[in-house]
C-alpha cells in the first residue's frame, strides 16, 4: 500500500500568496501612485492655467474653490466644475519661441 505524505498547509498557501504579491506591485502600486500625482496636480493649478477636463473639454481657470473650479472655455462662457475632473494641466507650447 503506498504511504501518503502529509502536505504543509503554509506550502498550499504559498501560490495564493505569491499572486497577491504579484499583483500588488502590477496593479495595486502602480494605480495609487498614479493616484497621488494627480493630487498633487490638482493641488498645484492657480488662476490662468491651461486645462483639459476629463470630458475633453479645454479651457482657462478663472477661479479657484474649495471643492470647484471655475473654467472659461470661451469669451463670456465660465462653466464651474469639480477638482476631480481635471485631466491634466496643458504645457505651454510656445514658451521657448
Amino acid at each position: 500500500m503506498p504511504q501518503q505524505t502529509a502536505v504543509n498547509p503554509i506550502m498550499q498557501l504559498l501560490p495564493i500568496v505569491l499572486i497577491f504579491i504579484v499583483f500588488y506591485f502590477l496593479l495595486i502600486r502602480p494605480q495609487k501612485l498614479k493616484e497621488k500625482e494627480h493630487q498633487k496636480m490638482l493641488g498645484a493649478i492657480d488662476k490662468n492655467d491651461d486645462v483639459v477636463t476629463l470630458g475633453g473639454i479645454h479651457g482657462t481657470i478663472v477661479g479657484v474653490k474649495e471643492k470647484t473650479f471655475l473654467l472659461r472655455i470661451d469669451e463670456n462662457v465660465k462653466i464651474e466644475i469639480e477638482r476631480n475632473s481635471i485631466a491634466y494641466v496643458k504645457k505651454a507650447q510656445n514658451a521657448g519661441k
